[in-house]
């Protein structure tokens, strides 16, 4: 097909190579060139998908970071608070 819309080859050098219909080979050119833009949009697609995991991905980290702050605050307080004689 891509010989076709390339113009490396014509539709009659084709059909004659591949022993194909005239009409034939008309219509897949026809739903190639249909359907090709389809191609682009999926990846526009996984690109926006990616950019959202890579966003989540941050956010994970954000938080964990966060959780771990948390946690060592935690036992701070807590070692002092038994040291003080207040639990």
């Amino acid at each position: 097909m891509l010989d076709l819309i390339s113009g490396a080859h014509s539709p009659a050098q084709l059909c004659r190579q591949h022993q194909l219909n005239p009409q034939m080979l008309s219509r897949w050119k026809g739903e190639f060139l249909e359907r090709a833009p389809l191609l682009f949009e999926q990846d526009e697609v996984k690109s926006e998908e990616q950019e959202r995991i890579a966003e989540l991905e941050r956010l994970v980290g954000r938080l964990s970071m966060q959780l771990d702050i948390a946690k060592k605050a935690s036992t701070i307080l807590s070692s002092q608070s038994s040291r003080n004689g207040r639990w």
